[in-house]
């Protein structure tokens, strides 16, 4: 299937297959597949691991969680994001909460909360199962995926590995863009099932890979990942107590960047070691009586980043956090129901640089209030929720040489209050879906880079905008499916345009499925963004003046010719189109590119995959 509207699931929640095919052609990384979905866009910078961005928001707004613990890169303008790290067919989906309405999963994110989770395995009798696939493309796009369980009714092992490879491509108008990479990713989960209330499950990963950027003057030579986790769940306690769930987890990544291993080395070549460890620790208890369900617990994290020097590494900031938090959902009448958070967060900053302990620290308060209604004799679900939380400036605002100044003092918590709402319709042929927020920001962080030395600030912003969604099945075998989304983004303290937010974007799809294939043709279209504060933005991406709209043509066909093999394959940007996102980082001049002249996206692109289910 094309991932087009990823209708909504729940009140602002969105649960997305990440088996599912999704045009441009599959995702690299974790923000590649978040890009293809109603809402999100990327800072780009060449081929992959650009910077995910929702409703406009960037960086530590929005909460993104592998197997429930937090990763972090280390490079200083985010040359390896978070979810460069992250390889989305290694797990098995992604749930998206929008806006403040989580409590569960860590201090609560400004614009949403994204969860990359894997299943857990169920086998009622002795086997093995997986599936294993392919795919090779233009540009020398070539990937594999192994996915394999073996195990029985008391326990299981699973496997996951891939490889994914490209060189750098070839714009609309034929010139070579810097995009190349290499990457790989794997890991083992051990799961122990002694009884049917029991789960304990081991995860074991790592990765590495090499990245060039046409938008940066320093490619990505190293990114080491190794992560483990720990999940221990028991159920039906008691009457009440349904669920006693603990997590635990550890995150390293270790990457190296420089000017000379993967383009043509400079007069002065320059390189530099960083990383960041991860540890962190949740404990949960669900508690059910009659029409009231409370989740509560405890969570804490510790955030080390890191360099390498001459003597090894070198820990110049350290973050810590602990929180408890409680969500109460109660069903007040037959068809409504509220849910309400509440959680209080401590963080501590430590600078280490220079040899010093400076230290700042916060409690930081965020809560929520939701109504949910169903309407009854129709398939109508509509939602409206108010939250409210406190963000604690992250490394890349408080130690990231862009920030500037005394920033690690000088920045204040940003203070966010949104409003969201939403309503759904699921009818048989036809599906609608629309949401919205408005919010005010208090003390917003913005990055200014107006003068010769860049600095960062507080300033009061609001944004407002909203995703709508439908589908119709208007025949047997056609379908009709649509998305668009919009953002607006306003300075209210410098009276102009909040910077690096999307312009409004819109897919629409025809498919076609018979029995045992289908195709699909996708036009995506994106408006021109003439809202821009030029040189003001975030550690990675600042407005770079207006950007003109396009429109992209793409079509996929897929073929099952057994019950056990598939085949697929496409074209992306028939027509050649040559265009660039208007959220970018901008060319780099080593490889030919003005000063603000974006990264443009890849010309008419094909690709072919096969995949075999065991």
């Amino acid at each position: 299937m094309t991932v087009t509207s990823a209708a909504p699931t729940d009140a602002g929640k969105v649960i997305v297959n990440t088996k599912d095919a999704a045009q441009p052609l599959s995702a690299s990384d974790g923000g590649g597949l978040l890009a293809t979905l109603p809402g999100f866009s990327q800072i780009r910078n060449g081929g992959s691991n650009g910077d995910p961005v929702f409703r406009g928001m960037f960086g530590s707004r929005l909460n993104i969680l592998a197997d429930g613990g937090n990763l972090q890169g280390g490079c200083g303008s985010r040359m390896d994001s978070p979810t460069s790290y992250i390889s989305p067919k290694n797990f098995d989906l992604v749930e998206i909460i929008s806006g403040p309405q989580t409590v569960l999963w860590g201090p609560m994110a400004s614009a949403g909360t994204v969860l990359f989770e894997r299943a857990a395995e169920h086998f009622t009798a002795p086997g093995i199962k997986g599936s294993l696939s392919t795919l090779f493309g233009a540009n020398g796009r070539s990937d594999q995926q192994l996915s394999m369980a073996v195990g029985n009714q008391s326990g299981w092992m699973r496997v996951d590995a891939n490889r994914s490879v490209a060189d750098d491509f070839k714009d609309g108008d034929g010139q070579r863009v810097p995009g190349m990479w290499r990457k790989w990713n794997g890991g083992v989960t051990l799961g122990w099932t002694p009884s049917a209330d029991d789960l304990v499950e081991l995860s074991l990963g790592g990765g590495d890979g090499e990245a060039r950027y046409a938008g940066r003057g320093m490619d990505g030579a190293k990114f080491l990942r190794k992560s483990a986790s720990l999940k221990v769940e028991k159920y039906n306690l008691t009457e009440h107590l349904s669920k006693l769930s603990w997590r635990s987890y550890y995150n390293s990544t270790d990457h190296i960047m420089d000017n000379f291993s993967l383009r043509e080395a400079p007069m002065m070549k320059m390189a530099s070691e960083v990383g960041s460890i991860v540890y962190g620790t949740r404990l949960s208890a669900e508690w059910q009586k009659d029409a009231t369900q409370i989740t509560a617990g405890v969570d804490a994290q510790q955030n080390q980043h890191r360099k390498k020097q001459p003597v090894g590494w070198e820990a110049d900031a350290e973050y810590r956090q602990a929180g408890v938090f409680a969500e109460w959902q109660q069903q007040v009448t037959e068809n409504g129901k509220t849910v309400t958070g509440l959680r209080i967060d401590n963080i501590r900053a430590t600078d280490l640089r220079q040899g010093r302990e400076d230290i700042r620290e916060a409690n930081l308060p965020g809560a929520f209030m939701r109504y949910e209604h169903r309407f009854p004799d129709m398939p109508v679900m509509a939602w409206s929720g108010i939250g409210y939380t406190e963000r604690f400036p992250d490394y890349w605002e408080l130690f990231s040489g862009k920030a500037g100044g005394d920033s690690f003092h000088q920045l204040k918590n940003e203070k966010t209050l949104q409003w969201d709402s939403g309503v759904q319709y699921q009818g048989d042929d036809v599906s609608l879906w629309l949401s919205g927020w408005i919010n005010k920001v208090n003390d917003y962080v913005l990055f200014d880079y107006s003068t010769p030395v860049s600095r960062s600030s507080n300033i009061d912003a609001s944004t407002f905008g909203g995703e709508t969604g439908a589908g119709w099945r208007f025949a047997t075998h056609w379908k009709a499916e649509a998305s668009l989304t919009y953002t607006r983004g306003e300075n209210l303290s410098q009276h102009r345009a909040l910077p690096q937010i999307p312009p409004l974007d819109t897919k629409v799809a025809l498919t076609y499925s018979a029995s045992n294939w289908d195709t699909t043709l996708t036009l995506r279209g994106v408006a021109s963004q003439g809202r821009v504060a030029k040189d003001q933005g975030n550690v990675i991406g600042r407005d770079l003046g207006r950007s003109p709209g396009f429109g992209v043509l793409s079509w996929k066909v897929n073929y099952q010719l057994s019950d056990n093999l598939s085949l697929g394959g496409g074209v992306d940007n028939i027509l050649n189109k040559n265009y660039a996102q208007h959220l970018n980082t901008a060319g780099n001049k080593q490889f030919g590119f003005a000063s603000s002249q974006r990264v443009p996206e890849p010309g008419r692109s094909w690709w072919f995959n096969a995949e075999y289910k065991f």
